[in-house]
């Protein structure tokens, strides 16, 4: 999950990832969440999007549903309803039926949190598994140290923390085992990637 705070935030990060889902609120700073709605719409992005809003009138939610929302949310709502809205969502877009993912002969299954490489079935603990599903749905692109930490930590945890590097050393011990060809490669002074495959 990654959390931005402004429209033009939500537009770059929509187009750099393929997201399931986008919850969008409509008060953002500069472009608003209807703007940032049908741009999304207008470049092709397919993924199901939730608008949230103060705004509860009947032309307000005719308004988000138009733009290209797939539900409206009015606020205040309780916790349980989001939830319950974005399970709906993900079902009606087939999304929630993550599919295997393989890198060389490394296979995650993110339905079953299961890990093999070359055949050998890895343990991983939630928090490990996690890292390395991110790195290996884009493999090649470089994750700084910030991004994993703000993606999959707490943002308790200060950038300076050493927890990217300690869960990247538990992970290539379980799984490049010292191989020579080992998948999670360190790019210095700008961070952490999956080894693509050749072209």
């Amino acid at each position: 999950m990654d959390v931005v705070g402004s429209g033009q935030d939500a537009l770059d990060w929509a187009a750099a990832a393929p997201y399931d889902l986008v919850i969008l609120d409509v008060v953002l700073p500069g472009i608003d969440g209807l703007e940032v709605c049908a741009s999304l719409r207008a470049a092709g992005f397919a993924a199901p999007v939730l608008m949230l809003t103060a705004l509860d009138a009947v032309d307000d939610r005719v308004a988000g549903l138009d733009s290209g929302a797939d539900d409206y949310l009015a606020k205040p709502f309780e916790m349980a309803e989001l939830l319950a809205r974005t399970r709906a969502l993900r079902r009606r877009t087939g999304t929630d039926r993550t599919p295997v993912l393989a890198v060389h002969d490394l296979r995650l299954d993110p339905a079953r949190l299961g890990v093999t490489r070359g055949g050998r079935s890895i343990r991983l603990t939630a928090r490990e598994f996690a890292l390395l599903e991110l790195l290996a749905r884009y493999p090649g692109q470089i994750f700084p140290q910030a991004r994993l930490i703000q993606s999959l930590w707490d943002a308790d945890f200060a950038a300076e923390s050493n927890v990217v590097e300690v869960y990247i050393r538990s992970l290539r011990r379980k799984i490049d085992g010292g191989r020579r060809d080992g998948l999670i490669e360190t790019v210095r002074g700008s961070g952490y990637r999956l080894r693509a495959e050749e072209p």
